[in-house]
């Protein structure tokens, strides 16, 4: 819709993805294309970007743009399409600060605030959502990581879509890297469109009907009472997010169907017995973290990733225990719209508020 805020800013909607195994190479105004592996000289101010696709199902690295600078409308349109077809972009060797990356993000749409529950980086840019252990020792304890992980309902619980339990969650998600270890601290996303169209027929039709409940922290086993859980269950539940979104999305770009469930916050499945809804659940978990649909991200300074919320869910370094060194990366999201589903359904607000905006450091109301 055109003037649509909650839509991905900077180009034309209705791009599909080329086929699995395909690189499709962006064409540009005054029919440019850019083949997969061709190398160029490129002027910084040049609206040619170089993609190149690194799995068979989601992911490309783009390179020939300077994220820090003002980019052409051309270049923004560019990068629009590719994160439409990829689902995932990864950029190396950026020099970001604060300023220039919600500058860069706010060409693709407006921005939240950090998160509903943790703190932004610096009061100047509540945009700014710091992903880093040290800070959240002090409120949850020095090994708070690892209490976490003991209470996986799952091995795959760690996967998630970031804040899903909001009615309205986050378009898309930009990463940057500031400090990372000379060694691990991966991070992983799959292709939520690809897992839907792996499933079997049956199943889409069953899936397309369905609805689920998100909450924060579903995935896990966090009882009220428990000592080393009591700060953490005290946050997500004295102003619970919780909101019914369709299983099945309707990308609000692409018309691709989206498997728009997560093994860390959905609880259950709308209308369905505890086990049936707990099986259900298990294939569609299993589905989305199947390895045909995932890629692997390794971060360096000054790496860039961004990722289309709506179609993607992603699993944060897991071996951050065991890596002596910091690692400290910096995150915005774009506001997102109402998931909808192929029944007509739009997801509804159970307890919270809308993922809110900001303009100018300002809540879009």
């Amino acid at each position: 819709m055109p003037g649509d805020p909650t839509q991905i800013a900077g180009g034309r909607p209705g791009v599909r993805p080329g086929g699995p195994g395909r690189h499709r190479p962006v064409t540009l105004a005054g029919g440019q294309s850019l083949l997969p592996r061709r190398r160029r000289a490129l002027r910084k101010d040049s609206a040619v970007i170089d993609v190149r696709r690194v799995a068979g199902n989601i992911g490309a690295e783009i390179y020939g743009v300077d994220l820090s600078r003002a980019l052409p409308t051309e270049t923004v349109s560019a990068i629009r399409t590719a994160l439409l077809a990829h689902k995932v972009l990864f950029f190396r060797d950026q020099t970001l600060d604060h300023a220039a990356h919600i500058a860069f993000a706010r060409n693709f749409g407006l921005l939240t605030y950090a998160h509903p529950y943790h703190k932004p980086a610096a009061e100047e840019f509540p945009e700014i959502l710091t992903i880093d252990p040290r800070p959240l020792e002090d409120e949850f304890g020095r090994d708070h990581e690892e209490v976490y992980r003991r209470r996986r309902r799952a091995h795959y619980s760690g996967w998630h879509t970031d804040v899903s339990p909001a009615v309205n969650p986050p378009a898309a998600g930009i990463l940057r890297a500031a400090v990372v270890p000379e060694y691990g601290g991966d991070t992983q996303w799959t292709n939520l469109a690809a897992a839907y169209a792996g499933l079997s027929d049956p199943i889409k039709s069953l899936a397309d009907t369905l609805h689920a409940e998100h909450r924060f922290l579903s995935g896990f086993q966090m009882l009220p009472g428990d000592p080393e859980v009591e700060a953490l269950v005290k946050m997500t539940e004295s102003d619970p997010l919780i909101a019914i979104h369709p299983v099945v999305r309707v990308h609000p770009e692409t018309g691709e169907k989206v498997l728009f469930v997560n093994p860390s916050s959905v609880a259950r499945i709308m209308g369905l017995t505890t086990v049936e809804s707990e099986h259900l659940l298990r294939l569609f978990h299993e589905q989305l973290v199947r390895p045909e649909y995932t890629v692997r991200f390794r971060w360096e300074p000054g790496s860039v990733a961004f990722w289309d919320n709506r179609a993607t869910a992603h699993l944060a370094a897991e071996d951050t225990a065991r890596i002596p060194a910091r690692r400290t990366l910096y995150r915005v999201t774009l506001l997102g719209d109402r998931p909808k589903g192929p029944d007509g359904f739009e997801s509804e607000l159970v307890s919270g508020r809308p993922f809110a905006a900001l303009r100018e450091g300002a809540p879009v109301r």
